[in-house]
């Protein structure tokens, strides 16, 4: 009897404690918007914004940066947008700032020109075409590290198509490659084929010998096609799981359905990767429910010998140089569905939360 009060008691501090935790973090929660307030020496156009909210994205004047000792200056001519990118609206504030944004500018994918380089860097040189990946791409510049999220474009491929490629190339890349282990001769399934990561995915499945069926709704059925998929499915009349076809692989951009349904479309030691949160117009809930479901999924598979594995891309420049090659050789060309100016990024921010993107939204800099 005496054990249960001091549980209960315990408990009650916990949460107590938690609450308080919660109410000290929000209000103390804060960012280092007013170094905006002062007139650049220096300018360049960046989107920044200091308070959650599509409304809050703001195109500003502010001081642009200068290359450090290892680092490249990148003129950047198109990025593009991505789901990760929504964080703006506010849906992940535990991790993003409770009341207030930790981050304040936004943009990953980038691609441009190299405009200087510090005295350490010997890869790059002014007025070569790049791309890659770098926090704070929506904007006229940015200081990328030579060794890290940058590679040389490749001459057949526009700077929006190159502008599209960072996270979405690397995460169909790192999914198929090093968590799905795919092989030459494999069964693949791509869940959301139609999206920007969907239309890598298929394409980079098929540069490694595989044998793709692609998911997607019925206006997009020739696209997947046309990209390399041998089989497309139309999931407005056919659902994945209940066709007698089994697959080595599962990409699964969309997880729309549990873990036993697809399980059943496994092959005995099929793999299947669980590639991201689903819609791009995913809310806090959402989300949360996504990634209770990943950690579900996870957590049983253990027990089997179908693996489903979740992750989280990481940039890396020799995985761009992989993508570059691809593309290079004409085995992944970036598929593009519109592109909307820097000032308009709220406008294509909800398109993309649509849902019904073919490949990448493209916002040109120039």
């Amino acid at each position: 009897m005496k054990l249960r009060r001091v549980l209960k008691w315990s408990a009650s501090i916990i949460s107590l404690a938690l609450v308080v935790w919660f109410f000290v973090a929000y209000w103390t929660s804060s960012n280092d918007c007013d170094r905006y307030n002062a007139v650049p020496t220096n300018s360049m156009k960046a989107i920044v914004y200091c308070e959650y909210g599509l409304a809050n994205l703001k195109l500003k004047d502010i001081e642009k940066p200068a290359p450090m000792d290892n680092e490249v200056l990148v003129r950047i001519h198109a990025s593009s947008v991505n789901p990760a990118d929504m964080i703006c609206k506010g849906g992940a504030r535990i991790v993003t700032g409770l009341r207030k944004p930790k981050i304040t500018r936004l943009g990953t994918d980038f691609a441009g020109t190299v405009e200087a380089v510090g005295k350490n860097v010997t890869t790059f040189k002014p007025g070569d075409e790049v791309f890659g990946g770098k926090t704070g791409a929506f904007a006229e510049y940015v200081c990328v590290r030579e060794d890290r999220g940058i590679a040389l474009k490749p001459a057949n491929i526009t700077f929006e198509q190159a502008g599209s490629v960072g996270i979405a190339g690397i995460t169909a890349l790192q999914g198929l490659r090093d968590k799905g282990k795919i092989q030459s001769g494999q069964k693949v399934l791509v869940n959301g084929a139609s999206g920007g990561v969907g239309t890598f995915a298929v394409q980079i499945a098929k540069s490694f010998g595989t044998e793709v069926t692609g998911v997607c709704s019925t206006r997009n059925l020739e696209m997947v096609r046309s990209i390399g998929a041998d089989h497309v499915l139309d999931y407005t009349k056919e659902d994945f799981i209940k066709t007698d076809r089994r697959y080595d692989v599962l990409f699964d951009n969309i997880q729309n359905h549990s873990f036993s349904e697809r399980r059943a479309i496994l092959n005995p030691n099929g793999i299947c990767i669980m590639a991201g949160v689903g819609g791009s117009g995913a809310s806090g809930g959402q989300i949360m429910g996504v990634l209770a479901g990943e950690l579900n999924a996870y957590f049983c598979s253990r027990f089997t010998n179908q693996k489903f594995v979740a992750f989280l891309a990481q940039f890396s420049q020799k995985d761009l140089n992989v993508l570059a090659d691809l593309m290079r050789a004409g085995k992944v060309t970036p598929v593009i569905d519109r592109t909307y100016k820097l000032s308009d990024l709220p406008d294509a921010f909800r398109y993309l939360e649509q849902g019904h993107a073919r490949g990448k939204v493209v916002i040109t800099v120039d």
